[in-house]
């Protein structure tokens, strides 16, 4: 006899809506059936007419920052992320204490996950100047992958790689068979430029130019066609890149990218001054810059969507300094509705949401097991009502902190369960189990 039968008039399957029970055994897919079709089960659960069954979304870039800061935590990350349908996420090497740059790092990281998480948790490694004799060891540790920066990161304990080191990163890598993942912004053309300034949002993206972007993806381009090293260049700003991205994938080079949903709802032209809950870096452009990077999204050249959850306590934000505060974005439990929201404006479907947020993540991390729903498979599935819609306010968020860009915004979507391997990870009024 199955655990659990799932009944809806909508399961997303190789692409298409259509009626179906999906049957959970040993938190596998064992079964997916005509809707009516009779099976034995110890539950047997008809979602709402509203419902949508999708497989979880897989977010391969969280700033989980545990352990060693007050910034977030394996609790409240995978909380956030249940109740935003996630079932996997993959955490960041950086921003915790220490970098997980070594396997002693990445063991410590582990044990503070352990017992805190209501959902799936990879760990990708990190790639700084002093440590490519590690990478083979971690790799054997079970990382996903490795981060590097072409741009100081922020943390003066992950440097980021000059072009010769990135270079001999990327051979390693190659060696390995792994797979690197590049924040593609170059420190040259940063550390040439203005510093931001005070209030102004103008001053902070005259800080990071489109050229920053073009001149590291580049590099990354033209390092993954001379070692045959796969490379993965992380949250897309800027919309210059997509030729590059285009022409380098028509010749066969090893590289993907993602944008996030921040760069895909936002527009500089409306961020406020004083309004640093947007700083991010690479910063937020314009609105013809975001529309070029739907089309990228549209035509594959930009592949999938991810959160790149990068929160601080409030006191990081800097009380509206631009050029004091730290870069980056909490939007974890969010970022697949507010995905949907654009995208649905867009006139794209639940299939390619799940494909740009489930399929593909999971295939970039190597999770051959999750990301679509397939006999076998894991019974990571989330429940999703595509026409609620809802009013954020930032503090019934499940981060832990209260400061997110998204405060006041109408988004369209709500999860209504959300199972990793065939196990609800919420109650039924939506809070984590």
């Amino acid at each position: 006899m199955m655990e659990c039968v799932l009944r809806a008039d909508r399961v997303l399957i190789d692409g298409h809506l259509v009626p179906a029970s999906v049957g959970i055994a040993g938190g596998q897919i064992a079964h997916i059936d005509a809707l009516d079709a009779d099976h034995s089960a110890a539950q047997d659960i008809r979602l709402p007419p509203d419902a949508v069954l999708l497989p979880g979304f897989v977010d391969t870039h969280v700033h989980i920052n545990d352990p060693g800061t007050d910034w977030e935590g394996f609790a409240s990350a995978t909380a956030a992320a249940a109740a935003g349908g996630i079932t996997t996420l993959v955490d960041m090497p950086l921003d915790s204490d220490p970098v997980t740059t070594s396997v002693s790092a990445l063991n410590l990281k582990r044990s503070a996950a352990e017992g805190n998480c209501v959902v799936d948790i990879g760990f990708w490694g990190g790639v700084v100047p002093d440590n490519l004799d590690r990478l083979a060891s971690l790799v054997r540790a079970g990382v996903r992958g490795f981060k590097c920066f072409l741009a100081d990161s922020g943390n003066p304990d992950f440097g980021h790689l000059s072009p010769a080191q990135f270079r001999a990163a990327m051979a390693r890598i190659a060696d390995l068979d792994s797979l690197l993942l590049v924040h593609a912004e170059s420190h040259a053309v940063i550390d040439a430029g203005p510093r931001p300034v005070g209030r102004s949002y103008r001053s902070f993206l005259a800080s990071r130019p489109d050229a920053a972007e073009e001149d590291a993806v580049g590099l990354v381009v033209e390092t993954a066609r001379e070692t045959g090293a796969r490379a993965h260049i992380v949250h897309v700003s800027s919309a210059h890149v997509v030729p590059l991205l285009a022409a380098a994938k028509a010749d066969g080079v090893a590289v993907t990218a993602e944008t996030c949903p921040h760069y895909l709802t936002f527009d500089a032209e409306t961020v406020p001054d004083g309004g640093t809950e947007f700083a991010v870096c690479p910063p937020i452009r314009d609105g013809a810059n975001r529309e070029l990077l739907w089309s990228a999204l549209a035509d594959g050249t930009l592949d999938l969507v991810v959160s790149d959850h990068s929160p601080c306590a409030p006191r990081d934000k800097a009380a509206g300094d631009f050029g004091r505060a730290f870069g980056g974005i909490s939007s974890l439990q969010l970022g697949p509705r507010a995905a949907w929201t654009e995208a649905a404006r867009r006139g794209f479907g639940m299939a390619e949401v799940s494909r740009w947020m489930s399929q593909r993540p999971a295939a970039l991390a190597g999770y051959a097991d999750r990301g679509r729903i397939a006999l076998g498979l894991r019974a990571d599935l989330c429940a999703f009502d595509p026409d609620a819609h809802e009013t954020v306010h930032a503090g019934a968020l499940r981060h832990r902190h209260p400061v997110s860009p998204y405060e006041g915004v109408s988004l369209r979507g709500a999860v209504l369960q959300t199972w990793v391997a065939g196990v609800p990870a919420l109650t039924r009024i939506g809070e984590p189990v």
